[in-house]
């Protein structure tokens, strides 16, 4: 007996082997497609060879932003020391807030003309250039020069101010050497947020910006500030700042100008927008803004910070705030969004002349609960009386902090 097997005179259909192959494989690829497609589908952040696509993550900085910094007559005589200025004890209760800040900016309201022109207060400001260094040596980035202190001591005293700034490392706009430096825009990455930073002023005092040097100064026209924007949109930041040195002195609230130049701004692609001249603090608000496409993003105004240094004592001259922005730029979308506005009041405490340290600028917080709780003799009760009076001025005006 033989075993089954093939027929004797069996032989292979190549024909029907070939078929089935081919249709295997077809079989074999619509699976894999079917399959692929319903991945992506379903948003499955994995691909069909498993490989994990794994997004961006968020960024957040801290962004702080100061008052006017001027140098009265009274600063720079109270800084002098063994034959050198030195206003580095102005800003010890403060100085953490901004050397601990990922981006820190202020409006420069004085210039840097040099010892040889006479150092001056008002009206016409020059100031020692160290006034710059102690800044710079706490963690301040970027000054704002447009303000209509820019041409105290002319032309030349404008370029010396600019080029002390670049000898300290002090990042600059709102003035320029030329046209060429009035349309390069200033940009600075941020631990990967990428901000463009412009400034305008109303004017310069009635000091006639030079003839054929018009470039110098950014002065507030609505012409000049959109093709500004339209360069700095170029350079595709995920952030524009505007400083805006506008409104009227010692007004604590904002007039319809500056609110007209504010929704100029934002209707424009600006998202943060500071405000500087007044000299006292003005209202801050947070907005939604909706662009063309009918996307929406958030903006920031403040119409001013009032000063963070001077010699003024015209009231609420002497208070402010260190304002801090807490900025998210979001690695799904790259949206940017202002998460949290929160500030530290301040006030500025003149101790008079003769004293070792004149003018500081106090933690009003700190400093109402270290002597409330005995841990701060060096203010009597004149002074504590000053702060609890000076918070309640600012908590009144500025409003609760955004979280």
């Amino acid at each position: 007996m033989g075993f089954l097997g093939k027929p004797k005179n069996w032989k292979p259909n190549y024909f029907r082997i070939t078929f089935c192959l081919l249709l295997f494989i077809i079989l074999i690829i619509g699976i894999f497609a079917i399959t692929n497609k319903k991945t992506e589908n379903t948003g499955n952040i994995y691909t069909s060879s498993a490989v994990l696509e794994t997004p961006e993550p968020d960024i957040t900085i801290n962004m702080v932003a100061l008052g006017d910094i001027m140098c009265h007559s009274t600063n720079f005589k109270a800084a002098y020391k063994n034959g050198t200025y030195d206003f580095s004890g102005c800003f010890t209760d403060v100085q953490d807030y901004i050397s601990n800040a990922d981006l820190a900016i202020s409006n420069l309201e004085t210039t840097f003309a040099g010892e040889n022109r006479g150092y001056s207060g008002y009206p016409t400001f020059n100031s020692p250039a160290s006034l710059g260094e102690n800044l710079f040596n706490i963690g301040l980035d970027v000054v704002s020069t447009a303000n209509n202190h820019s041409l105290d001591k002319g032309y030349s005293g404008l370029t010396s101010t600019l080029d002390e700034l670049d000898r300290i490392g002090l990042d600059h706009m709102g003035t320029y050497r030329s046209t060429e430096e009035q349309n390069e825009i200033l940009i600075k990455d941020v631990k990967g947020i990428k901000f463009a930073f412009l400034a305008f002023t109303y004017g310069t005092n009635g000091i006639p910006v030079p003839s054929g040097k018009e470039y110098c100064i950014n002065l507030i026209d609505k012409d000049l500030i959109k093709n500004q924007i339209n360069l700095a949109k170029e350079q595709n930041p995920d952030v524009i700042c505007v400083n805006m040195h506008w409104g009227l002195e010692y007004k604590l609230k904002q007039n319809s100008e500056q609110e007209d130049l504010a929704n100029f701004l934002f209707e424009n692609g600006v998202d943060i927008i500071l405000g500087s001249h007044p000299h006292v603090l003005e209202p801050m608000e947070k907005r939604t803004i909706t662009l063309e496409d009918g996307s929406t993003k958030d903006g920031f105004v403040i119409y001013s910070l009032g000063n963070f240094v001077s010699g003024q004592n015209i009231t609420n001259t002497r208070n402010s705030i260190v304002l801090n922005l807490q900025i998210t730029k979001h690695g799904a979308d790259k949206k940017i969004s202002i998460d949290n506005v929160t500030y530290t009041p301040t006030y500025l405490l003149d101790r008079g002349s003769g004293s070792d340290n004149r003018y500081q600028v106090l933690d009003i917080r700190k400093r109402i609960s270290d002597f409330e709780s005995g841990a701060d003799k060096s203010i009597g009760q004149a002074t504590y009386n000053i702060l609890k009076a000076e918070l309640t001025k600012i908590t009144s005006l500025m409003g609760e902090e955004i979280k």
